[in-house]
Order: structure tokens, then C-alpha cells, then sequence
């Protein structure tokens, strides 16, 4: 199909869909270092600035894709914008939807989105598809399945066609292979930030790559690994996480700070994830009916839910469409980390030793080590200086 992608950031929808066999036509993004991305890595595809300023989608659209802020369903006078009054970004969607129904819509999100205002912005949200003859299936989908990334994502998924959408987000299940935690043989990911109500924790894997700042501040993840050696990951193995080459982020340092690509990354969409949906949208599965069941009667949404067009439906499925070979952790890593600071790494531990989680045997004995390495003087310090030499 003819796609164009709103919101497209560095274009992991819009990749992961021309992996399948789609063609992205038109793009659309207004944060400049994304912008910048976009025009060396799809140097051949019109791009607009703001989404608001796009009169109408070009007659060939037959796919309109895009991960919008989730902070729009939640603005004042929601309703009035998507129904009238066109305020907010989610609002101009359904105006260019208004301009011409394309056939297939498809919209990523954090699984947040299924919680935000006790769950009205999303039965707004799914008011104003039903409103416009659309049937849909949504399912929120772990980037685990492909790659070593714990990222759980909704994938939105809209048409006006004779296709059911649940034959295309909701056909395929499978069980994941889950690594244990085993802190001698695996490398874990986990949030240095957290510590006190929460960690990430991840075996064999990265808990989710955050955006960051738009401003520039990174939040990589931290990475213990087997020899207790504690480090976040560089850009380019974290661009790599999302399913892009490494390097993919580079154009934008022509026009910001280099630490901004931490933010592109963290909000983009997992390229396999889309190349994966891009498939079925080319060859749709079976959806199997017994997975249907009824909407919670407390008004939250379900991980995965499905609209027939006469009645919405709860579906009981996992967050597993597949799950693609991998390599370790460790194996993964193509450069190497930067150690995690002493001063990061001394915050971290005072958290965890007045938190009431539990944590993995051994795992602050572990980061105490690496404290203990961090803090001795230069030279002595060989784990830091072997760490950050390139």
C-alpha cells in the first residue's frame, strides 16, 4: 500500500512497513533533528513540517500511519476537537479522516494510553473511528518478540475495507522464551534511576528505552554485566535495540546536541514490529473468535480488544506475535558501554538499601563492587579505563 506517515519521528513505522513491501509517499514531522534524519535516510520522500498545516492526504494514501502524543487525549476539550473543533494533534487525524476516509489507519502508542483519564481518551478515541464506519483491533505488543528490548507498545489498527482488522494485529500468538535471572551467566538490564518502587529489570535484555529529553539530557538504561562490570549502552547499540542500523540517528547532530539521538530512539517504533504488522497487512491471519470475551464493566481497557462493527469485544492473547532468534545480551553489544559513574551508581545503591523490593541475590553486592572500582583513583581503575577506551 501507498502510506503516509504523521508523526514519523525517524520513521521506524514507515521502515518496518517498506521491509514488508509498503511505500511510504509522505511524511510528516516538525521536530527538527527527527527531520534531519529523515532527510538522509529517506531522502526521497516529501516531508511536511506540521501536521496542521496539511490541507489533505494525496489521493494515493491507502495506509495512514502514525504515533501521536498520548498527551493530546487528555487535553481540555477533547471532544470538541476531534467532533468539531479540530484542537490537538489526535484531532488532526480525524480531520484529514474527514477530508477522505483512507481505507487502513494505523496507530502506535504507549500502553499508557489504555489507562489515560480512567480510559475515556481511549473510548473517545475509538468513538470517533466508529463514528466514521471504521472496525478496528488493537493489541498491546512487547518489542521482546523480536529483539532484546522489554518494550510494550499499542498497535492500533483501523479500516473501512472487508478485511477484519483482528486477522491482522490479533492472529498470531506464541509463547516468549523468557531468560531467568542468572546474574553468573547473563547480562541484565535495569533503570539506575529507579531503585525504590521500581527497576526494569530485565534478563538478557533492556528494560524500554525512554526519550529522554528534548532538550538533550540522555536516560540510557544500565547493563550488569557477568563480571559485574555495571555500564550503559552506546548510541549505536541502542539504535540497534529499535531495529535500525547503527548510526541511523547520526544526521541529527547536524542541526543539535549529540545526546538528542537518545531521544529519537526512545520515541521511536520498533522496526520489526511494524515490518511484522506490514506482513499482515499484506497477508492477513486467522483470527480465532474464541479469543473474544466481554469489556471489563469497571471501563478500563484490556491489553487487546476488537471491534466487528455491530460490537466490541475483549480478546484474550498475549503480547508475543512471534519471537525471533537472538543472541545473548552480551553477544548483542557491538561497542562499548560507558561505565556507570561512581556518583550514579552510589545513588542507585542508597535507594535500593531503603526499598522494600526485592532484588536478585547478589545484585547489590554486585553494584557495590562496581562502586568500589569506580571510585578508585585513575590509572589503578583498569575495568574504567578498558570500558571507555574505544
Amino acid at each position: 500500500m501507498k502510506v503516509a506517515g504523521l508523526f514519523a519521528g525517524i520513521g521506524g513505522l514507515e521502515r518496518g512497513l517498506a521491509a514488508a513491501g509498503h511505500e511510504t509517499t509522505l511524511l510528516c514531522e516538525i521536530w527538527e533533528p527527527a527531520r534531519a534524519v529523515l532527510a538522509a535516510r529517506m531522502p526521497g520522500v516529501p516531508c511536511e513540517r506540521d501536521v496542521c498545516d496539511l490541507r489533505a492526504l494525496p489521493q494515493e494514501v491507502e495506509l495512514l500511519v502514525g504515533g501521536f502524543p498520548c498527551q493530546d487525549l487528555s487535553q481540555a476539550g477533547l471532544t470538541a476537537g476531534i467532533e468539531g473543533a479540530r484542537s490537538g494533534l489526535v484531532g488532526e487525524v480525524f480531520r484529514l479522516l474527514d477530508e477522505r476516509r483512507v481505507p487502513w489507519v494505523v496507530l502506535e502508542n504507549v500502553s499508557f494510553m489504555l489507562q489515560l483519564d480512567k480510559g475515556r481518551a481511549m473510548r473517545i478515541l475509538i468513538d470517533a473511528f466508529e463514528e466514521r464506519g471504521y472496525r478496528w483491533a488493537y493489541r498491546v505488543v512487547n518489542s521482546l518478540s523480536f529483539l532484546p528490548q522489554r518494550r510494550e507498545r499499542v498497535l492500533f489498527v483501523a479500516t473501512t475495507t472487508d478485511i477484519d482488522p483482528a486477522s491482522i494485529v490479533l492472529a498470531d500468538e506464541v509463547e516468549p522464551r523468557l531468560a531467568p535471572t542468572d546474574l553468573d551467566a547473563r547480562a541484565h538490564g535495569f533503570y539506575w534511576t529507579e531503585g525504590v518502587r521500581g527497576l526494569g529489570w530485565a534478563p538478557d535484555a533492556i528494560p524500554t528505552l525512554k526519550n529522554g529529553s528534548t532538550v538533550g539530557i540522555a536516560s540510557p538504561p544500565a547493563i550488569l554485566l557477568p563480571s559485574s562490570e555495571v555500564i550503559t549502552p552506546d548510541i549505536r547499540d541502542a539504535e540497534r535495540f529499535q531495529g535500525f542500523p547503527q548510526d541511523w540517528t547520526s544526521p541529527a547532530e547536524t542541526v543539535g546536541r549529540a545526546s538528542l539521538r537518545w531521544s529519537l530512539v526512545g520515541n521511536a517504533v520498533t522496526v520489526p514490529v511494524a515490518e511484522w504488522l506490514g506482513g499482515r497487512l499484506i497477508e492477513p491471519g486467522a483470527y480465532d473468535a474464541g479469543r473474544d470475551g466481554d469489556l471489563p464493566a469497571n471501563g478500563r481497557w484490556p491489553k487487546a480488544a476488537r471491534f466487528d462493527g455491530n460490537r466490541r469485544y475483549a480478546v484474550s492473547i498475549n503480547g508475543y506475535p512471534r519471537w525471533d532468534a537472538r543472541p545473548a545480551l552480551t553477544d548483542f553489544l557491538k561497542h562499548r558501554g560507558k561505565p556507570l559513574s561512581a556518583r550514579a551508581t552510589r545513588g542507585f545503591l542508597s535507594r535500593t538499601e531503603r526499598a522494600t523490593l526485592r532484588f536478585a541475590d547478589g545484585f547489590q553486592d554486585r553494584l557495590r563492587d562496581h562502586l568500589e572500582r569506580m571510585e578508585m583513583p585513575e590509572g589503578a581503575n583498569g575495568m574504567a579505563v578498558a570500558i571507555a577506551a574505544e
